[in-house]
């Protein structure tokens, strides 16, 4: 099966249309069982819904024109790091959205300010102390993006990663500590 998603993928790319269309129909249910999970994880965080998560991705996955994964749990890695790149960026969207946008901005002499909820900034927050830590632990960065952002198991993140749940659990109170200590700056 993952040899037929590599050549998919490979006649995608070369610009046959049904081949991509074959494609979304063999890592659809991937997509939105990694979606689903993320947004159940914390629907508190986003407005978006399961399906438009994983057509989001798909785009970013198809625009990318480079996505050369070697096999399935490859494929899921790179499907992580986009719904990542989605909900960063739907992150950024609101929170300039709440702050006016485009619009002429007025201070407001008022005791009263309002910040923006937790959900947006908090996404935010991570994201940014996340490419930090990627600088510093790679794989603990890549473990923290696949369970934060793709709401992935730890069996998943094990698989994807090609090592063993432990290590996975290790990674992840490494990286919650070093992130915890970031995001206190």
């Amino acid at each position: 099966m993952d040899a037929d998603l590599g050549q998919l993928i490979e006649r995608a790319q070369s610009g046959d249309g049904s081949a991509l269309d074959a494609l979304f129909a063999e890592t659809y249910a991937d997509l939105r069982r990694l979606a689903r999970a993320r947004l159940r994880a914390a629907p508190r965080v986003t407005v978006l819904d399961t399906v438009a998560l994983v057509n989001e991705s798909w785009m970013r996955l198809n625009q990318a024109g480079r996505l050369r994964p070697q096999d399935r749990a490859h494929f899921i890695r790179y499907a992580a790091r986009a719904m990542r790149s989605v909900i960063v960026d739907y992150a950024r969207r609101r929170l300039a959205e709440r702050r006016g946008g485009d619009r002429a901005r007025i201070e407001l002499t008022t005791s009263i300010a309002s910040d923006a909820p937790g959900g947006e900034s908090e996404i935010l927050n991570v994201h940014d102390a996340l490419e930090q830590l990627g600088t510093t632990d790679a794989r603990a960065a890549e473990v923290v993006q696949m369970k934060y952002f793709a709401g992935m198991s730890e069996t998943d993140i094990a698989s994807a990663l090609g090592i063993t749940e432990r290590t996975v659990r290790r990674d992840w109170t490494k990286a919650r500590l070093l992130l915890a200590e970031a995001l206190e700056k």
